[in-house]
């Protein structure tokens, strides 16, 4: 008996060696978790055996447990390079229709020839489809799907308004809309330019011309406008069109100039009447201290100042002049923010100063080229374009099991389900009991090299004293073999 009381403890104590050399062995491994090699004694005992004087008959080694601590973090250059601080596993699957979920630690993650998220065995990451504010539109393994960073490009986006904010000089001279040319810098006070974009992503140049009227007060400015050169009517806050100022008494052929303003070309209209061809501007009018108090439509007529807290007057200006293929019927909101209650910050004013623009925004995008991958501590994917504009791709899927310790191992840091472990219980990262997804990051093995070297001394002393056991048992036989 003594014989197998030694030889179970020599094979305890090479059990102990070889999950302490494999847990020095994995030191530098990614995702890695120590084992612990755990043992019980043997006892048997007969109905009517002596129990007070039985011995042990040796020991066996139950179980060699998996200890799932955290590892400590090691920060890299790599946006997919993840570890989880915290409860959870990422989910691999072998090929992209595949449900053969392996859960794993590991977070060396890369992209394969199409753009697929995978580690280093080509295993493609889970993630829940997300919806266009990046909420998760589904969260379950079964609906989960590999995270596929797009290589198309950053959708455009039409400009819709263009934001406006500038300081007319109150010295400026006056001068006589009829006389506009855009060409003859002495014909108008300032300009400005901003590019704008249609719905195909290309840009125009979109001027802005000032001109400080002679035929009104000193404090009226005529805004006109062009867009790649090409002069448009600003049209009126209800849509309508202007009327035609070649008609008599309507605009400078009539001799009643409102928001009309020439190219200094005579034109000739019905009756005999003469006038100048041109455009309708809009009329900026400010009172004595400066203050924007007034946007005039293209017809002349006041704008409606619309409600108290939100006065935007915009007017529109149709580009009907594109021929790239973009929407001919694409308008642009020019917004002063006028604010009746005084002088604004967001609006414009007419001090004794040279001419300033403050603020000149536009709303447009152009098409935008794939510039990074921004994953957050929720697990959130999203792509950056060069346009400014990013993108929800998906969300890094996590799972949790009711006893870890259950899992069965898989190598390469990976465990599979079984029935010890539970069924895997889906989530997303920062919610409930997951933890956080920390980007261009790994999770280091949670080997403690001291520990584990010392353990293996301890080991080591073990056997020899086994197999001590072994030779004195031998003797003792032999001995006995010697008597006569």
């Amino acid at each position: 008996m003594s014989f197998n009381i030694a030889l179970s403890g020599v094979a305890a104590a090479q059990k102990d060696l070889d999950t302490t050399a494999n847990n020095i062995a994995n030191v530098n491994t990614v995702g890695f978790k120590e084992s612990r090699a755990e043992f019980g004694d043997v006892f048997a005992s007969s109905l009517l055996g002596g129990g007070r004087t039985k011995v042990g008959d040796g020991v066996v080694t139950q179980e060699v447990a998996q200890q799932f601590s955290q590892g400590s973090l090691q920060f890299t250059n790599t946006a997919l390079d993840l570890a989880i601080t915290g409860n959870g596993f990422f989910v691999t699957v072998p090929d992209i229709s595949s449900q053969d979920f392996t859960y794993t630690r590991a977070g060396q993650f890369k992209l394969n020839e199409d753009n697929f998220v995978v580690n280093s065995q080509g295993d493609n990451l889970l993630g829940f489809p997300v919806n266009s504010d990046g909420t998760s539109s589904s969260i379950a393994l079964s609906t989960a799907e590999p995270v596929q960073i797009p290589d198309s490009s950053g959708n455009p986006s039409p400009t819709s308004e263009v934001d406006l904010r500038m300081n007319l000089p109150a010295g400026d001279p006056a001068l006589d809309p009829d006389d506009f040319n855009p060409n003859d810098t002495t014909t108008y006070n300032a300009s400005t330019s901003i590019t704008v974009y249609d719905s195909l992503g290309e840009s125009h140049i979109q001027t802005f011309y000032f001109i400080k009227d002679a035929n009104a007060t000193s404090n009226e400015w005529l805004v006109v406008t062009s867009v790649d050169g090409e002069f448009y009517d600003y049209t009126n806050p209800d849509g309508t069109v202007p009327a035609d100022p070649t008609i008599p008494n309507d605009g400078p052929v009539g001799g009643v100039d409102q928001n009309y303003v020439g190219f200094g070309q005579t034109l000739t209209g019905p009756g005999g009447a003469t006038g100048t061809t041109g455009v309708w501007a809009t009329r900026l009018v400010f009172d004595s201290s400066g203050d924007f108090t007034a946007v005039q439509a293209a017809d002349g007529s006041s704008l409606p100042t619309g409600t108290a807290g939100d006065i935007l007057l915009p007017t529109t200006v149709p580009l009907s002049g594109l021929t790239s293929g973009a929407d001919t019927n694409q308008t642009l909101a020019i917004n002063f923010n006028l604010d009746t209650n005084g002088i604004g910050d967001n609006e414009p004013t007419q001090f004794a100063s040279s001419f300033e623009v403050t603020s000149l925004e536009q709303d447009g995008l152009p098409v935008g080229r794939l510039t990074g991958i921004d994953i957050g501590p929720d697990g959130l994917v999203r792509a950056t374009f060069s346009n400014g504009t990013s993108e929800p791709i998906s969300r890094i899927a996590l799972a949790r099991f009711s006893n870890e310790q259950g899992l069965t191992q898989n190598g390469n840091a990976s465990w599979k389900e079984s029935i010890l472990s539970g069924e895997a219980l889906a989530g997303e990262a920062t919610t409930g009991t997951f933890g956080d997804i920390n980007s261009s990051a790994l999770e280091q093995s949670n080997v403690n090299l001291t520990t584990e070297l010392i353990d293996m001394i301890i080991a080591q002393r073990n056997f020899q004293a086994n197999s001590r056991a072994l030779e004195i048992n031998n003797a003792l036989n032999q001995t006995i073999l010697g008597i006569r």
